[in-house]
């Protein structure tokens, strides 16, 4: 018996561990498991009405409103491309527990025009591929205007990463964000992320920003595993 728990207890080890290893590139979405985010009529997302709009598989905004999943999600996969437009500013939101009190209340995977000048001199943690405010990504990665990006943030408990264009360019341990004021490479949290990220939930809505800062934004392909 002992035998057979020391084996069970080391299979258990070793799944957790494989579970947590880190993604180094895109996941093949053809595979089971995988379902389209939001349906193409968008029948079952939440977002003002006429804001939100498909045409030809690509979604896009009007006006800087959130488009949200239907439920919930914990450990996640999800896949996406995106389009950006000369300063653009959107992003991908996760683990949203407050979808009409969002910004302090779900973290946010930066989407930007790096090329424009304003996010080109904006801090390194607001550009894209960025936790936004909270850590910056390892390189820029994002393509000019008008061609298609390729984004995935799994989603793995506490631990969030961030592939784009075929690299790892961000991760996060939510627990080791324990400040509403500093981050722990010693930056400035903005102040309107008024909670640390260690105080939120694991669990959360989806959501899609918008036509911020009076650029559009373009998604399609939004596919989404449930770990």
């Amino acid at each position: 018996m002992k035998k057979t728990m020391l084996v069970l207890g080391a299979l258990l080890v070793a799944a957790t561990t494989f579970a947590q290893k880190a993604p180094t590139g895109h996941p093949n979405t053809s595979k089971a498991g995988w379902k389209p985010l939001f349906a193409a009529d968008l029948s079952d997302a939440s977002y003002p009405k006429g804001v939100w709009s498909g045409t030809d598989g690509v979604l896009t905004a009007t006006e800087d409103q959130t488009i949200w999943s239907a439920m919930p999600y914990e450990s996640f996969e999800l896949d996406m491309e995106f389009k950006t437009a000369p300063g653009t500013n959107s992003g991908v939101i996760v683990y949203c527990s407050d979808t009409a009190n969002w910004i302090p209340n779900a973290i946010e995977v930066q989407i930007a025009d790096d090329y424009d000048q304003k996010w080109a001199e904006s801090p390194k943690n607001w550009q894209c591929g960025a936790f936004f405010g909270h850590k910056a990504a390892t390189e820029k990665r994002v393509k000019k205007p008008g061609e298609w990006n390729r984004y995935t943030v799994t989603a793995q408990g506490r631990k969030i990463y961030v592939v784009l264009n075929g690299a790892l360019v961000n991760e996060m341990n939510m627990d080791e964000y324990t400040s509403a004021k500093k981050n722990p490479d010693g930056s400035d949290v903005p102040e309107w992320l008024s909670k640390p990220v260690a105080s939120l939930p694991a669990r959360g809505f989806i959501g899609l920003q918008g036509k911020h800062a009076g650029a559009p934004i373009y998604f399609r392909n939004l596919k989404i595993r449930k770990l």
